[in-house]
């Protein structure tokens, strides 16, 4: 299992936050599998915003994507209460 620490921008990483958006698409140059962690740090105008969340990998598929990426569900770490 692997950690990955990503940028995001803000609109996103609150549509993370509310439940809206239970997905990532990414270029697969990590390596992305099943229960590795993700660390969403929100990000704008080239600066870390202070804002970071974590979240574990459920399904990962590169299935009608474009060559080199994949997405992947987002689902909550078990005891987890908040970063």
């Amino acid at each position: 299992m692997q950690t990955h620490d990503l940028k995001i921008l803000p609109h996103f990483f609150q549509a993370v936050i509310s439940g809206t958006k239970t997905f990532e698409i990414r270029k697969n140059d990590r390596n992305f599998q099943p229960c590795d962690l993700v660390r969403l740090h929100a990000w704008k105008d080239g600066e870390y915003l202070g804002l970071s969340l974590t979240k574990r990998i459920g399904f990962v598929t590169d299935y009608a994507q474009k060559d080199g990426y994949v997405v992947f569900s987002l689902l909550d770490v078990e005891g987890d209460s908040d970063d």
